[in-house]
């Protein structure tokens, strides 16, 4: 049984095959709502949601368990990557948002003053979080969890999944995981999107066991010209270059996501390294010259 819908602000399927339809479509059911309970967590567009009543209180107490399970992911692919996937960079979204929202904004941005006060709200190991409460230290720091929480889902949704016995099936809330092959037999067929027309693929490849996670700058731009778009560099305040699009294949569609918003930012040598340290994965990378690459642990 297939389903398609929306879930965690994106497109979302589940393939689910089971030799009872009526008992596929439970198992659908059950699945939408963990995820409808998720996006309870982790949605910035509720203003019901954990994590936007902790960006506008600076502080939550009791949080849900999942969030905290988050953070602590966040923290580990933080490591791993010297920094660069930090969801502190919620304060560089709101600034780019605001500037551009402006109707004579400054194409080159907004000014430098306004960059180093939004990055000094900018620091993922500055956040205290534990099972009793989390804690922003700044005013005007927030979190953002878009670049871990769809990847995150979809692993949760996998785990029910698996617990009632489904061998195959393909699961997608905002990033592909394939557990098992296809009933066929074959490997499962994800497709990468190609950066210059995203409504069209730029090339397919098997997945058995696997999940896969794109970023690319095309997915939001806050200016015409492409210069500024939603990849923040924490260092810099700036916007991710380097690449058209990174496309991360791991285990599980947590890492597949935070390492896809990660390696945005790290150059091929740099990717190499946190492979090597992960000890599995692939990236396949389309530089801003439309090069194409794979890098492999």
């Amino acid at each position: 049984m297939t389903w398609q819908g929306q879930a965690m602000g994106a497109v979302a399927t589940m393939q689910v095959h089971h030799h009872d339809r009526a008992a596929a479509g439970r198992l659908i059911e059950r699945s939408l709502t963990e995820v409808r309970r998720l996006e309870g967590v982790f949605s910035l567009y509720r203003d019901d949601s954990a994590i936007a009543t902790l960006n506008r209180q600076g502080i939550l107490v009791a949080p849900p368990a999942d969030l905290v399970t988050v953070l602590k992911e966040a923290s580990r692919y933080g490591g791993l990557t010297d920094g660069a996937f930090d969801p502190t960079v919620q304060a560089l979204w709101t600034l780019y948002r605001t500037h551009f929202s402006e109707p004579d904004a400054a194409p080159e941005g907004p000014p430098a003053a306004e960059v180093s006060a939004a990055l000094a709200k900018v620091g993922f190991d500055r956040v205290v979080f534990g099972a009793d409460r989390i804690a922003l230290p700044r005013r005007g720091m927030g979190l953002t969890l878009n670049g871990i929480a769809q990847g995150y889902a979809t692993d949760r949704v996998v785990n029910l999944l698996r617990a009632e016995g489904i061998e195959h099936t393909l699961v997608d809330m905002g990033e592909p995981r394939a557990i098992g092959a296809h009933p066929s037999g074959q490997p499962w067929r994800v497709g990468i999107a190609d950066p210059d027309r995203p409504e069209r693929i730029l090339e397919t490849f098997d997945a058995i066991n696997q999940a896969v996670a794109t970023s690319g700058s095309y997915g939001f731009r806050f200016d015409p010209a492409g210069r500024f778009n939603h990849l923040f560099d924490p260092r810099t305040g700036g916007a991710a270059h380097l690449y058209r699009s990174v496309t991360v294949v791991m285990p599980t569609a947590t890492a597949a996501d935070a390492l896809s918003t990660a390696f945005s930012l790290m150059p091929p040598d740099g990717i190499g390294r946190v492979l090597a340290r992960l000890g599995t994965g692939r990236v396949h990378l389309v530089t801003a010259s439309g090069e194409r690459l794979v890098v492999r642990a």
